[in-house]
């Protein structure tokens, strides 16, 4: 049964897992989806607290936002900590969760453990790559988001992922087809504004891993890897056979690497 909590006035819904467990790491989605996306690394995660919130503008969380800002979304996430009593944290972002983990990381570093890193890329727009994103806020905003799914969803995913794993093919598809199209809206408004924070990467501390699907459209296994190139004893790890969703579509060797990465913490 999900909790929830008023954050700045707007309400949070969250998970929290093995709440009982010292070691908490809070699970940061990405767009447009919901916490759920993380379902398939709970049983591996077990030993762990796990806080898995629906973001600003996304899942069950309020969204009648004209922008959301990744800035402000770490902002709230510290808050949202702060309202649980915890102090520190491993994050584990993807996509613009990424985004906002690394974003949290700058303005919160003394409460941060670790970090993994997954299909994201912090830095910020470029004069076109701006343009484009206003332009599909716009179109989202004209077909919804049911529309935008049926037409994008296959770039999330590898190839091979809808007719192998259907099940994550619908998990997916229901994910997105359900996030508010005003949510969805606001926050590519706010993220065509985000500021860049690749000249951050090299001053992160903490472990980190990064990982990607080796046929991620959206970050590319080369991009990716000059992210983790950028970051101190960053762990690479390239996923094979998944697109933009690694942790859905190949769970297993996901939290593989996750497990390996946290035994040696």
């Amino acid at each position: 049964m999900m909790r929830n909590q008023l954050i700045r006035g707007n309400k949070w819904y969250y998970e929290d897992l093995n709440s009982s467990n010292k070691e908490v790491i809070l699970l940061i989605h990405g767009h447009p989806f919901d916490h759920s996306m993380w379902k398939y690394q709970y049983e591996a995660l077990e030993n762990f607290r796990l806080i898995l919130p629906d973001l600003r503008g996304y899942g069950k969380s309020d969204y009648e936002f004209d922008k959301i800002y990744i800035e402000e979304q770490a902002l709230d996430l510290a808050i949202f900590l702060d309202e649980l009593n915890i102090e520190k944290v491993h994050l584990i972002g993807l996509s613009m969760g990424g985004q906002i983990a690394v974003e949290f990381t700058m303005l919160f570093k003394d409460r941060v453990k670790s970090m993994v890193l997954c299909d994201t890329n912090p830095v910020n727009e470029n004069s076109t790559s701006y343009q484009n994103r206003l332009k599909l806020a716009e179109k989202i905003t004209s077909i919804g988001m049911k529309e935008y799914t049926e037409q994008s969803i296959h770039e999330y995913l590898h190839p091979k992922t809808p007719e192998q794993n259907k099940e994550v093919f619908q998990h997916l598809y229901q994910m997105m087809e359900n996030t508010q199209t005003k949510g969805a809206v606001a926050s590519h408004k706010g993220r065509a504004e985000r500021r860049n924070n690749e000249p951050f990467l090299s001053k992160i501390t903490v472990p980190t891993l990064v990982i990607v699907g080796d046929e991620d459209f959206f970050t590319p296994v080369a991009e990716m890897k000059n992210i983790a190139d950028k970051i101190p004893n960053a762990v690479f790890e390239i996923i094979e056979n998944a697109g933009h969703m690694p942790n859905m579509e190949q769970p297993k060797i996901f939290n593989e690497a996750l497990i390996k990465f946290y035994n040696k913490l």
